[in-house]
This record gives structure tokens, sequence and C-alpha cells, in this order.
């Protein structure tokens, strides 16, 4: 981050970092959907991300630490991101953030239902989950659990009803 900071207290240094409209979607998913690579994260966009947003989003959060590049082994020309530590330590603050919208906002239930499960499974889940993007994003050995399955199993039963 190169531009000068307004003050040092963490709650703006977090805001500065993260409080524009766009990155932390953009942290949603490739945390929750797994999106690693451009394309993937500019066409199943839900909020319909404008490519040089996205392309700026991928820059900045390189820039300041909440991920990290490494070529597409099958294709050079391509670039698979991933969650940093950092990063991967959101998942607490972006759980709270659906719980928060699931009671406050006109979230729909499809696209609640992840929220309700984290919420519901609380810090025990979060740490799961975090375990588990580890072995996805850093190549930390796979936990016995998969949220990620748990998450996809309930989202894909919901639209099913």
């Amino acid at each position: 981050m190169d531009k000068p900071i307004r003050s040092g207290c963490p709650i703006n240094l977090t805001l500065e970092t993260l409080g524009d409209r766009w990155s932390l979607i953009v942290i949603r998913d490739i945390m929750f959907g797994n999106r690693r690579h451009y394309r993937a994260l500019l066409n199943n966009s839900e909020e319909g991300i404008a490519s040089n947003i996205l392309a700026n989003r991928l820059k900045k959060l390189v820039e300041a630490g909440l991920l990290s590049t490494s070529p597409e082994p099958a294709h050079k020309q391509k670039t698979v991101y991933s969650l940093t530590e950092p990063a991967i330590q959101l998942v607490p603050l972006l759980a709270q953030m659906g719980a928060w919208g699931r009671r406050f906002t006109p979230a729909t239930r499809e696209l609640s239902i992840r929220a309700q499960l984290l919420e519901e499974g609380g810090p025990e889940m979060w740490a799961a989950f975090m375990a588990e993007l580890r072995s996805l994003h850093l190549g930390a050995e796979p936990p016995q659990r998969s949220v990620i399955k748990e998450l996809a199993e309930v989202y894909l039963a919901v639209l099913a009803e």
C-alpha cells in the first residue's frame, strides 16, 4: 500500500485495505467458490464485476498480501490466485458479515444458507474451514473434515427445493 494512511487505528487500516465495494467479494469468490482464475472470477460473479475493476482488485489484493499468484501448471500464461494466511484469517469476519446480512438485509435463502451454516457452526466450523483453505491454498496437510463440501451440499439442497 503506497498511499498514506489516515491513522493507525486497526479498524481504519482494515477498511483502507478491504473497504471498497469489491475486495471482499473477490476474496469471497475465491474462498467460498474456489474461483482461482481471472476468467472464473469474472464470468461467475453474481454481482457482475467489470473486467477492469476485477483486474484492479486482484492487483490490489496481491499488493496488500491477501492473495498470491502462481502460473497455472497446465497453461503457463494463466495465473492462479491463492489466499494467503491473512486472507484465510478473514473467515470469522466474513462469517459474521454473513450472519449480520441474513438478519438485516433482504438476502435470498439460496445465497444465505452457507452464511447460516457458518453462523450455526461457529468458531469450531470456522477453524475447520480455515484448515481446509490452508490445505488448498498454502499446501498444508488436508484436514479430515471438508467444510467446503458441507457448504456446497447445503447450498445445492436449497437450490433443489
